[in-house]
């Protein structure tokens, strides 16, 4: 594996001082179930000189990071040597693949080049966006001016539109794959599968989107954002939907203020948006058909266990939601032995007391039958609202004093919870079955 490894980074290393890099790619997991499942490199120029542009690709987000090509070369190496299979380097003489086997045995080849022309260096001024600042449904929102740039009070919330689409791209893609078995969700009024299709045939022709569609199943969604506010995010859910393909689908917005839920239906209509509907209500008392995919963004308190509760009762494949204001559990925690000089202080009691709700949400929804993720959703310069629970249905609900059930009670136990509100909408006793 040595020699191979070292040809190639000859290779990169030649292709840097040269200026004929174009870009590496490195692939393939050594652990399948890693969070890291890519790393892009190519060539920048900053105003302090010449870089090699990492994209980290995570499963919900991309970190980026600029290093010299000295500091590229060693990062680079240390990544395949401890994470990754596979490494494709392309420059503007030659082409070259690093496979490393199983046993650690590896092979490179070398072929003619795929690109005749270095890249610009120029680096990217205007990041990369799936929603572009000239949407009208931004300019009808108020978050952008009528000539297309973002309002300088709205920048926070433009950059949370954009990172809330990049984590919700590749959840869907994982709850919805071709071939999934998803429960259907009917819209009435149409004539379903013709209609599908023409609407498909029509969206293939659309030359305009951010990024070329790709058909992840055959029929639409049906998704219902609760607490849905202003509509940024809601409206964001739609275009998306449009853009991955998943013609037809129809988002409903729930808001329990009346004159946000005209004003959400009024910038609907002017921007054509046909399938996407806002409805006055409160996530406990709204009625509810089949769901695919269920969203509640900052409930707070315990209306988060009540949205999950919705969801799952609905039937939803994709549950995510980012609680806040975590105020059941701090009064039921007694402090454990190991944690009472800790928890002493009012401030270190809020943030476990925050940890241990979103734990026992996390457990409850892995023994219910979901593939759980809990993660940052936006950093906390822009947002201290910053936790995300993503859940896809996976399998169905665990026994009552199985394996997942015991890891629910373990939990509250350690903590003293003996009440939680997703657990008792559940029917789930957090003390041990009689």
């Amino acid at each position: 594996m040595i020699a191979a490894q070292d040809k190639l980074f000859d290779l990169f290393r030649d292709a840097l001082a040269r200026r004929t890099f174009v870009k590496l790619t490195i692939s393939r997991p050594r652990d399948p179930a890693a969070e890291l499942k890519n790393v892009f490199l190519r060539p920048v120029q900053l105003k302090d000189g010449f870089r090699v542009a990492f994209t980290y690709r995570h499963g919900t987000k991309d970190i980026f990071k600029n290093l010299l090509p000295d500091a590229a070369l060693t990062e680079a190496a240390n990544l395949m040597s401890a994470s990754f299979l596979c490494a494709n380097l392309f420059t503007t003489e030659r082409t070259a693949e690093l496979l490393i086997r199983e046993d650690d045995s590896a092979r490179i080849a070398v072929r003619k080049p795929a690109h005749e022309e270095a890249p610009s260096l120029e680096h990217d001024r205007t990041k990369a966006r799936s929603i572009l600042p000239t949407e009208p449904w931004l300019r009808e929102l108020g978050v952008t001016l009528p000539d297309g740039r973002v309002r300088e009070t709205m920048t926070d919330k433009f950059r949370q539109i954009n990172q809330f689409v990049e984590v919700l791209r590749p959840l869907l893609a994982e709850a919805f794959a071709q071939g999934a078995a998803v429960p259907l969700a009917v819209e009435a009024g149409g004539d379903g599968l013709t209609d599908t299709l023409r609407l498909k045939r029509r969206a293939r022709r659309q030359t305009e989107s951010v990024r070329p569609a790709t058909v992840l199943i055959q029929r639409p969604l049906t998704v219902v954002d609760m607490g849905c506010g202003k509509g940024y995010l809601t409206f964001a859910v739609s275009q998306l939907l449009d853009q991955m393909n998943y013609v037809g689908s129809r988002v409903v917005g729930v808001e329990a203020r009346p004159d946000l839920v005209e004003e959400t239906n009024r910038a609907a209509r002017a921007c054509a948006f046909e399938r996407l509907h806002f409805q006055a209500g409160s996530i406990a008392g709204t009625a509810l058909d089949a769901a695919d995919v269920f969203i509640a963004l900052h409930a707070c308190d315990t209306a988060t266990d009540d949205a999950l509760a919705r969801g799952i009762a609905a039937g939803a494949r994709l549950l995510v939601v980012s609680p806040c204001c975590h105020k059941e559990l701090r009064p039921q925690i007694v402090a454990p032995s190991v944690l009472a000089t800790a928890l002493r202080h009012g401030i270190l009691l809020e943030r476990e007391a925050e940890f241990a709700t979103d734990a026992l949400r996390a457990a409850l929804l892995e023994w219910a039958g979901y593939e759980t993720k809990v993660f940052e959703f936006i950093s906390t310069e822009h947002t201290a609202k910053n936790l995300m629970i993503a859940a896809v249905k996976r399998r169905h609900r665990g026994e009552p004093d199985g394996e997942p059930a015991a890891r629910v009670r373990d939990l509250a136990g350690f903590y003293g919870v003996q009440v939680q509100r997703l657990a008792s909408l559940l029917g789930f006793e957090l003390g041990t079955p009689a």
